[in-house]
């Protein structure tokens, strides 16, 4: 079976390739396909997973799986939330953008956050569009540690753990994360074993 992950973000196509190693699928991303990344201009996670699913689906004819996901941040009003992968300009790298986050929080002793991801997977019927969702709650350090994952992970902090998300092993961070738990549901609806 193929599947489309309906993404040219190669931290988490890294990921996703990794939730489905043990399965008979096939994994395609749209790099396999020539176009340009999906435009998100829904105002939820859930819009813009479905955008992109929709999307993809429509330019490779199969099954497709899409994720929108970013980090909200208490003090900042549940801020950057679905602009996570734009906040502070377009042209900022994910390093420049952990940056700019923390720079806001500078005089901030409120540090807690959530990792949020909405997960659809479209099969081209409007009545079985599927959506999965999951939240790991932590908090924002004063200074990056870790060299894993990608985006906010090493400035994201597991209390329980006591480790930055870039300071997990990809397994570890599959158990806790926010994609993990949401693509947990995924596979308990569909009695995939994960």
């Amino acid at each position: 079976m193929e599947l489309l992950v309906a993404t040219k973000n190669k931290g988490k196509i890294k990921e996703f390739e990794n939730m489905f190693k043990d399965l008979d699928i096939r994994i395609k991303t749209l790099y396999d396909y020539d176009i340009p990344e999906i435009e998100e201009t829904g105002s939820t996670f859930f819009d813009n997973a479905l955008i992109k699913a929709k999307a993809g689906y429509e330019i490779s004819g199969i099954m497709t799986i899409a994720d929108d996901s970013g980090l909200e941040v208490e003090v900042l009003d549940n801020k950057p939330g679905v602009y996570s992968a734009r906040f502070g300009g377009e042209a900022l790298t994910d390093k420049d953008r952990f940056y700019y986050l923390l720079e806001q929080m500078k005089k901030s002793t409120n540090r807690v956050a959530r990792f949020k991801t909405t997960i659809v997977l479209y099969n081209g019927n409007e009545s079985e569009i599927e959506e999965f969702t999951g939240v790991w709650e932590g908090e924002i350090l004063e200074s990056p540690i870790g060299e894993n994952g990608f985006g906010y992970d090493p400035v994201f902090y597991d209390k329980n753990l006591k480790l930055s998300a870039a300071q997990l092993s990809p397994e570890q961070k599959r158990e806790v994360s926010h994609r993990g738990k949401a693509m947990k549901l995924f596979f308990e609806k569909f009695h995939l074993k994960s």
